[in-house]
């Protein structure tokens, strides 16, 4: 672009869209009739929040609102800002509409940053309509800010754009700055943009200055791209637990498939393959269980060539599990069975060891009928005491481990049959 005013403005702050006609992508706000959009025309201003990706035209969006309304935009970061700059803020926006008649529009970029007093700080002047307050987000609401902050405002949710919006973002950017690129390397660009805008106009900044004569070549492009090549992935974010969670439950849908896209999706944006072997381990004994019992000692046979071997050796390892796994019959019965048990221990209190399961070390123990009537497995037919409890006397027959009809828990289930069988006939004696 050839404005000397922009010359050393960011080309993607450059290309910011002036009106809501030339936002590119967010239809399902901002098509005809949608409700963003509705509100930006009208100029009724209502406090809001932004939450999106990165990209994804949030900040675009608070100024677009703020034009339209005609109202002063004042913007704060959470990253470097505090309740200083808040106050600062608000004494602003109170002697702007005293002095001009002027609303203000407070936008807080990264508004999850802020702790829980310092959104509070926000609050009496939404209520009192001093300011309309703006939020820009790319982590889940509804964990990041506290109730009373989210009851004062609409969240509006951003989608990550697609490679049509992508592409269109090139092609004016292109024009506009009066550089040539392939059509070939327009799409390698757009998929390398991952739905980011900010992104894809960075990038392609990057490539135009190394282009002296404007002609964008496969070279240039391949510069800029390496090593920039990862994907959305932020260690404790919502792409992090979103993706976990994927993976989780791929492998316990029995599609190996998409389990392994999962991992190298979390791998390709940067994971530490040692927290995904971590979850493997837990995948072993929660999904599969006693099904096949061989999957825990893969999973933790995993996790250790990870540690011995590193990266990207031991990703493979880790690999094989997760297809082991997936590939499992699946069982959840031990899962259930320990959650029940630790509701009954923890709802029931410090009931008593029986006397016959309680060890007798001392004589003065013996004498007091510590071990009295415990019956030795070993010393009974088959090695089991039919009929024997080993609960407290409040807890008798209760029963959490339920073997399902898959894997190895059938021969269980079979086995644990036989001797329920053997209890009732002792107990008809």
């Amino acid at each position: 672009m050839q404005t000397e005013e922009s010359d050393y403005r960011p080309l993607a702050d450059r290309m910011r869209p002036r009106v809501i006609d030339d936002v590119i992508g967010q239809d399902h706000l901002l098509g005809q009739n949608k409700p963003l959009r509705l509100a930006v025309e009208s100029g009724r201003l209502h406090s809001m929040v932004f939450w999106g990706p990165p990209g994804t035209g949030k900040t675009t969006l608070a100024r677009l609102v703020a034009q339209k309304a005609d109202a002063q935009f004042l913007t704060i970061s959470a990253v470097l800002g505090g309740v200083k700059d808040i106050r600062s803020a608000i004494d602003l926006a109170k002697q702007t509409k005293e002095a001009y008649g002027k609303h203000t529009v407070l936008f807080i970029d990264e508004v999850h940053r802020f702790n829980k007093a310092q959104q509070d700080a926000f609050l009496p002047h939404i209520e009192d309509g001093t300011i309309t307050f703006i939020g820009a987000t790319t982590e889940n609401p509804s964990f990041e800010l506290n109730n009373a902050l989210l009851s004062r405002v609409r969240v509006y949710v951003l989608k990550s754009l697609e490679t049509v919006h992508i592409r269109q973002i090139i092609d004016v950017a292109l024009e506009k700055s009066q550089s040539e690129m392939a059509e070939n390397l327009r799409e390698m660009l757009a998929l390398a943009a991952d739905g980011d805008g900010r992104k894809v106009l960075n990038l392609l900044e990057i490539a135009t200055d190394l282009a002296d004569d404007g002609q964008i070549t496969e070279e240039h492009l391949q510069q800029v791209l390496a090593g920039g090549g990862l994907r959305r992935f932020d260690k404790g974010g919502e792409a992090f637990y979103d993706q976990i969670s994927a993976l989780h439950k791929s492998v316990r849908g029995s599609d190996p498939d998409a389990s392994l896209y999962w991992f190298a999706r979390m791998v390709d944006g940067g994971c530490d393959p040692l927290y995904i072997a971590r979850r493997v381990v837990r995948i072993a004994s929660e999904d599969i269980g006693n099904a096949d019992p061989r999957a825990i000692r893969i999973a933790l046979d995993a996790w250790e060539t990870q540690e011995r071997l590193g990266s990207p050796e031991g990703e493979l390892a880790i690999a094989q599990a997760i297809v082991y796994l997936a590939s499992a019959p699946k069982s959840n019965a031990v899962y259930k069975a320990w959650h029940l048990a630790l509701q009954d221990a923890s709802q029931h209190g410090s009931l008593e060891v029986p006397m016959h399961l309680r060890n007798a070390p001392t004589k003065m123990m013996k004498s007091m009928d510590y071990g009295q009537g415990y019956r030795y497995a070993h010393d009974e037919p088959d090695a089991y005491a039919a009929g024997a409890n080993y609960f407290p006397e409040a807890l008798k027959g209760r029963r959490y481990y339920n073997p399902v009809p898959r894997g190895l828990e059938i021969k269980i289930s079979e086995k644990l049959a036989r001797l329920k069988e053997l209890d009732t006939k002792k107990r008809k004696l």
